[in-house]
């Protein structure tokens, strides 16, 4: 006889619905009570930097190097090319305005010279001839007419005569005509001499005009090419430092090349590089100072170089007082450019947070100093020194201000 089987409550699979119903209740009950809470990290007070926010005077500058440099450079450039003959001066002497530095020699140079030269003297003997030529035919042709006047007079007598003894009959009408051809022939001549005098008069004047015009060109061709036999000897174009000579006797120069420096003495400036976030906000007339000497001395911006090279730019500051006393060419010293008047502002010191943070946010202390809570904030212009706060702290509070690398994306620090 059959017995009938009690079915079983719980079975397994039961048990495993009802397993994983409880554990979803208890999440959702876990995340309900604790999702308000802040993450938070436990941090070493001693290795972090605390700095405390301060109201106080916002100097806007920026810590540039400033190389000292002679007021003016004046470069020392070959004009005609040749090789070094003589080198009386080296770098480091001091030179007087015309002091004789280095002399070139240039054969061609001076064989073009010469054959201009013996051209321009060609050309004077040829205007001279043309020139003497002209009075010559002048004193032909006053010769030459005085001659004819004299035939001319002659044929005009008897040409008369006979005119008068053709018409007594004394004489044949062709003797007449004959006295008379040849009255007309001589003065015909004269006219014709004098239109040819003429025209070898104004052909000769042509000549000497050209040669005079030609004449003048060679002297001033001449005249360059001794200022450049001249510029073979290269001399100081103003007194100073002679700082460099960069070349040596028996060197080949080319017109143009570069072979020296003069530095002017009679004053220093500063020259300093510049990032080129700044470009915009330098001009000529901004101030800066630097130490030297145990004093502050002051400086002016006297020109902006536009040129970036780099990512940096170039400025000339010059001393609007006097010189500092034992300050060296070629000296190194850190400036502080100014880049606005003072202001009053909230302060927060610089650090390395702003890499982490880039300025939006930080970490600021509680009043008990046993943990730091994330705070945004906003900041405005920065020195080597502060930051100005614009907005999200006050004065007194201390905020961290080392490194934020290591902290994650913690809400809370606990010390």
């Amino acid at each position: 006889m059959d017995r009938a089987i009690k079915k079983k409550t719980w079975t397994p699979a039961r048990i495993a619905i009802g397993a994983a119903i409880l554990a979803f209740v208890a999440f959702s009950i876990y995340t309900l009570a604790f999702s308000g809470r802040q993450s938070a990290l436990n941090v070493n007070k001693e290795k972090i930097t605390i700095g405390e926010v301060q109201k106080g005077v916002f100097d806007e500058f920026i810590v540039v190097t400033g190389v000292v440099q002679p007021l003016r450079t004046y470069q020392l450039d070959a004009i005609e090319g040749g090789y070094v003959s003589q080198k009386l001066l080296d770098g480091g002497a001091t030179v007087k305005p015309g002091d004789l530095i280095l002399k070139l020699d240039n054969q061609r140079l001076v064989m073009e010279f010469v054959n201009r030269e013996t051209e321009m003297y060609r050309l004077i003997n040829e205007l001279e001839n043309t020139r003497l030529s002209l009075r010559q035919n002048k004193f032909t042709l006053r010769r030459t007419l005085s001659e004819l006047d004299y035939q001319i007079q002659q044929a005009k007598d008897t040409h008369e005569r006979n005119a008068k003894l053709v018409a007594d009959k004394v004489i044949s009408q062709q003797e007449y005509l004959t006295s008379k051809i040849t009255f007309e022939r001589l003065t015909q001549q004269r006219e014709i001499e004098i239109e040819n005098q003429k025209f070898q008069e104004e052909n000769s004047i042509v000549q000497i005009r050209q040669l005079e015009g030609t004449l003048a060109r060679t002297r001033r061709n001449l005249e360059m090419m001794k200022d450049n036999l001249e510029n073979l000897s290269l001399k100081a174009p103003v007194g100073g430092l002679l700082s460099r000579v960069d070349v040596e006797v028996g060197q080949s120069i080319a017109a143009g090349q570069n072979i020296g420096q003069i530095d002017d003495l009679s004053g220093f400036k500063m020259r300093i590089d510049v990032d080129e976030h700044y470009i915009s906000r330098i001009f000529p007339g901004l101030e800066g100072n630097f130490d030297f000497g145990g004093k502050s001395h002051r400086l002016s911006v006297s020109k902006v170089y536009p040129e970036v090279r780099n990512g940096r730019f170039e400025v000339d500051m010059t001393f609007p007082s006097a010189v500092p006393e034992g300050i060296r060419r070629g000296q190194s010293v850190p400036v502080r450019l100014q880049l606005g008047q003072p202001t009053q502002a909230m302060l927060l010191p610089v650090g390395g947070f702003f890499s982490d943070t880039g300025g939006n946010w930080v970490y600021v202390l509680s009043e008990s100093g046993d943990k730091a809570e994330k705070r945004n904030i906003s900041l405005g212009r920065k020195n080597p020194q502060y930051f100005e706060v614009l907005s999200g702290l006050t004065a007194g509070e201390r905020v961290v201000t080392s490194s934020y690398e290591n902290f994650g994306d913690k809400d809370v620090l606990i010390f």
